[in-house]
């Protein structure tokens, strides 16, 4: 089978030896040294003011919306994984949703302050498939009307944009390290910012409010990684500029081999140093994409419609229409794309998508 994507996985013996110092220590979690050594790594490699390291993707969302979103409006995208939408509405706050760009992707900068009511506490963007939004259109409305800026950068691994890591925008911004992701730690994420103050909150909430062991600073969450997905992290570190490079000649590969006569490729936005974390091509209507999808599968082929359904149409979320957003999500997938996949596999691949959408 050629799956959508395929975990990245360290030798294992170099794995062990990070799990040895855990079983060393006898510390399994609580933030021991293995969680320290990899928030020192990342914050170097990264270049960013403050990370805490949290274990899941999700939680960061979840903390952010705590802190900023008051219970109020949040304005964001229909166009993204379901933990967006789904962490506003856990929240209880109102997801108010704002069309994409049909090039980026992203939220339509332009649509925002129509969208802007006396309810409306924060946004909450996403940098799709790790393709920044137009941030400095985002942050001047945010400032405008005082609001704070949450990006869902889950994507965005080593992202930069204007030389610098995308991670370093917004009032929070947020990283998944799934075993999906181009960087994982297993099951993981973090949550970023530049604020000391900032910092101070997302830190005790995410471990249970404590602000030193035995005292509380306010409401928190268990949002902690543990030693043993520290160690995933450290031990896969010394191979993330390998797996950029791999993933960007799967990229070349399918930007040089299909026919875009009748499907389009993701722009990125001016500007983007990006990390090459998905694949995605817009077919020209839902059936072209089922036909091709249909042919994939009798090869065992298995790409991913994503982000599909636009967040709009869920129950939960009681979203306005958005013609862009819905039409693109019937029409979108992401191609296989990780490290390992042959040049024969993908020849496969482009073989099949050319043959239908000549």
């Amino acid at each position: 089978m050629i799956p959508v994507t395929k975990t990245f996985l360290p030798p294992q013996e170099e794995y062990n030896s990070y799990v040895k110092r855990a079983w060393d220590n006898v510390w399994l979690t609580n933030r021991g040294e293995l969680t320290l050594e990899l928030e020192g790594r990342l914050k170097n490699y990264l270049n960013v003011t403050h990370i805490t390291v949290t274990n899941n993707g999700t939680m960061p969302i979840q903390i952010a919306l705590k802190l900023f979103g008051k219970g109020g409006e949040i304005i964001t995208t229909p166009f993204s994984y379901v933990a967006t939408s789904a962490a506003i509405v856990w929240e209880n706050c109102t997801p108010v949703f704002v069309d994409i760009n049909p090039e980026y992707l992203t939220i339509d900068e332009s649509k925002i302050e129509a969208a802007i009511t006396p309810k409306t506490t924060a946004i909450l963007a996403t940098h799709v498939f790790g393709n920044p939004c137009h941030i400095e259109a985002i942050e001047s409305i945010a400032k405008k009307h005082n609001l704070k800026v949450i990006y869902d950068a889950a994507h965005c691994f080593g992202v930069k944009y204007n030389n610098e890591s995308v991670f370093n925008f917004g009032d929070v911004s947020t990283c998944s390290f799934h075993a999906t992701k181009l960087f994982h730690t297993g099951e993981g994420g973090a949550m970023f910012c530049n604020d000391d103050k900032i910092q101070h909150e997302l830190y005790y909430s995410h471990n249970f409010g404590h602000d030193g062991p035995l005292a509380f600073h306010g409401l928190g969450i268990n949002a902690k990684i543990s030693e043993l997905q520290s160690a995933m992290g450290l031990a896969l570190f010394p191979y993330i500029n390998h797996i950029i490079t791999e993933r960007k000649k799967v990229t070349d590969f399918y930007n040089n081999n299909l026919n875009f006569k009748n499907i389009k490729a993701l722009k990125i936005r001016e500007n983007t140093e990006w990390n090459y974390s998905y694949y995605s091509v817009i077919f020209d209507s839902e059936d072209t994409l089922l036909k091709v999808l249909e042919e994939l599968q009798k090869e065992n082929i298995v790409p991913r419609r994503y982000f599909y359904p636009s967040l709009n149409t869920i129950d939960y979320t009681k979203g306005e229409k958005m013609p862009i957003s819905e039409s693109i999500a019937l029409r979108i997938v992401c191609l296989p794309l990780y490290v390992g996949l042959s040049e024969n596999e993908l020849e496969k691949i482009t073989h099949i998508i050319n043959k239908i959408t000549v």
